[in-house]
């Protein structure tokens, strides 16, 4: 019985969730409506339909790439400190599609309710601000990497469909 549970957990689904929950902030990559790229990042949370949400200043880049082009590249990187190998990080990115949610929505009001468990006062100082938007990103699909040849794609926000990437494309 341990070694089948064993089994489980080293599987790649599960190492690439485990991975996926230490993290508090997610790392995006956004493209404006001309082509320009942004890399930056957010504290997010994410709800039971497994989507991330992020709260945003309207006064950044990223709030107008995501405005303007609806999609987004998620990624989260094991910490140097932790990794064997510099050059094979575990990681995971996630190829998204991103909605804006409403501030007089309800689930404007749930986000916001879980962002406010999660983060405590910052979110009761940042909340009333009207240049904050909320958004809702949705996966489409990625890949996880767990070291040297030992990547996997994926579709969907619950990590799915685990395939092995044994040849370049």
């Amino acid at each position: 019985m341990m070694d089948h549970q064993k089994s489980i957990s080293n599987r790649p689904e599960d190492e690439a969730r485990r991975l996926l929950n230490g993290f508090k902030t997610l790392l995006m990559s956004t493209v404006s409506a001309e082509g320009v790229p942004d890399a930056s990042y957010s504290p997010f949370v994410r709800m039971e339909d497994d989507y991330f949400y992020v709260y945003v200043s309207g006064l950044s880049r990223h709030t107008s790439n995501l405005e303007a082009t609806g999609v987004v590249s998620l990624l989260f990187v094991e910490d140097e400190r932790n990794a064997n190998q510099l050059f094979a990080r575990r990681r995971l990115s996630f190829d998204c599609r991103v909605k804006l949610i409403l501030r007089d929505s309800a689930k404007w009001k749930d986000v916001m309710e879980n962002f406010s468990r999660k983060f405590r006062d910052v979110i009761d100082v940042i909340q009333p601000l009207g240049d904050f938007k909320l958004f809702c990103i949705t996966p489409k699909s990625g890949v996880y990497v767990r070291g040297f040849g030992q990547a996997y794609r994926f579709t969907g926000a619950t990590l799915e469909n685990f395939q092995h990437i044994d040849s370049v494309k």
